[in-house]
């Protein structure tokens, strides 16, 4: 049975002109490896050790809820890994979700993803890039205004030199991934390599902390929330530090053999990234009672404080600044795919879905994400809420776009499949019911976010109309 529609053809990398520019294979699995553990480790490991301890208050479910975060995310990894390397199309998780769905649902991933979902983690990282710089001498004047209009009574939109630092970092990594996925891959590759060196040596360092003793492991935290809203409190926090494998699928047509290194790419990625947290967990566990995590801002600059006094704080710093601007740079690498992909089917506009004639990227998709972002780091903190809103529509879209992989088994028995998830259907099956548990504790403990996250999916189906009535007359 061939790969079924029309539409899937077009949207496989042909074109129909011959002067019509292509995007290119310019990732090779060195480069798809760096995206998924680039992109999956961010400030998460830095900062969720003491949430999840306030939520659990002992070592050893601390890392029961790692071990379990990180075999989720690597069932997860294992489902995308075969849907990748059948589809290996611009776009990801919105090819399949369009191919088993149909195109409505197909075009509201992309909707809630282009306008919310990753302008707002682009905003998100730069943000938090800008509060580590804060934390150097030689930045201190970051928070300082520049500009200050009063745009209503009670509200004042204020302009720092953060908000400039937060642009620039935004523009230096779009404009990176503009010119070239090669040179984007080779930032990735390069970063990527330094945080991870970065986190062994932190991890070392907490290790040697004079301060630290092995009975630390057998500490607890008493004020902890405890039971299990504790543990899936702990969990939640564990797979938003695991959060980001999934974009790797987001540029499968630009991976050179995808069928081959999409599924390394994963499985590779996420081991490492597991063994990496464990492994600085552990060095923190040892260095710090329970209760001091618990009550840390930054867990790892404490433990690492401990062993090398100030030099180990900045030194997490550093770490933490490596470690944004490789997930900054996965995230807009990964972001401008989604657009291009929607708008090449002709549901967003034409503009969106062409590509660089020289530079050979989805050039004016890549720039409109990078205009949405920094609007929203301008407005200031109400970005948060838009991310907030997105959490929902994030942990839906895991959850059916990780159920196509049923559809297409069904649907394409005979479609040659390079990789095929190990342990199906139980992995998949796993994954997808974590992600619906997770779904239903996000929509109750944050209620207000999660019907938000609903209404923003559902205002999509309007503009969907409009572009498919388009399309049409446009076929016509």
């Amino acid at each position: 049975m061939s790969l079924g529609t029309s539409e899937q053809r077009r949207t496989s990398g042909t074109t129909s002109g011959k002067n019509r520019p292509e995007l290119v294979r310019g990732l090779n699995v060195w480069h798809a490896t760096s995206i998924v553990a680039g992109t999956i480790i961010g400030s998460g490991i830095f900062l969720v050790p003491a949430e999840m301890m306030q939520a659990v208050g002992s070592a050893g479910l601390v890392y029961l809820a790692w071990i379990v975060g990180g075999l989720l995310s690597f069932f997860g990894a294992l489902t995308y890994a075969e849907l990748g390397a059948v589809r290996p199309y611009s776009g990801g998780e919105y090819v399949y979700v369009r191919d088993a769905y149909g195109p409505l649902w197909g075009f509201l991933y992309g909707w809630t993803w282009f306008l919310i979902a990753k302008p707002a983690s682009i905003a998100s990282v730069t943000a938090g890039l800008v509060r580590v710089l804060g934390t150097f001498a030689a930045f201190s004047f970051l928070p300082q205004t520049l500009v200050a209009w009063h745009v209503t009574a009670g509200r004042v939109l204020v302009i720092n030199y953060g908000h400039l630092a937060a642009i620039a970092g935004t523009v230096f990594i779009t404009g990176l991934n503009y010119i070239g996925v090669r040179k984007a891959g080779n930032f990735q590759f390069a970063f990527t390599v330094l945080k991870v060196a970065m986190i062994v040596g932190i991890a070392v360092i907490a290790f040697t902390a004079s301060s630290g003793s092995w009975s630390n492991f057998g500490s607890s935290f008493a004020g902890a929330k405890g039971g299990m809203v504790g543990f899936m409190a702990a969990l939640v926090a564990a797979l938003w530090a695991y959060d980001g494998w999934n974009d790797l699928n987001m540029v499968s047509e630009e991976i050179e053999r995808p069928e081959r290194t999409i599924p390394i790419a994963l499985i590779a990625g996420v081991g490492l990234v597991a063994v990496l947290y464990i492994g600085m967990n552990a060095g923190i566990q040892r260095a710090l009672p329970a209760s001091i995590i618990a009550n840390s801002a930054v867990p790892a600059s404490t433990a690492s404080e401990a062993a090398l006094g100030r030099v180990g704080i900045s030194l997490v710093s550093i770490g933490m600044i490596i470690s944004m601007l490789a997930g900054l740079n996965g995230t807009i690498m990964s972001g401008g795919r989604v657009p291009f992909a929607v708008a090449r089917d002709g549901y967003l506009f034409k503009a969106l879905g062409e590509v660089h004639p020289r530079f050979h990227t989805p050039a004016l998709a890549l720039v409109i994400q990078g205009i949405l972002a920094i609007l929203l780091v301008l407005v200031g903190g109400a970005f948060r809420e838009l991310f907030s809103l997105a959490i929902f529509a994030e942990w839906l879209f895991y959850m059916v776009a990780a159920s196509t992989i049923f559809v297409f088994r069904k649907r394409e028995p005979s479609v040659h499949r390079p990789y095929r998830t190990a342990g199906y259907p139980v992995v998949p099956i796993l994954f997808i019911a974590t992600a619906a548990v997770l779904l239903c504790y996000t929509f109750v403990s944050n209620l207000r976010d999660s019907v938000g996250g609903v209404i923003v999916i559902l205002l999509g189906i309007p503009v969907y109309l409009w572009f498919a009535r388009r399309r049409s007359a446009t076929r016509d």
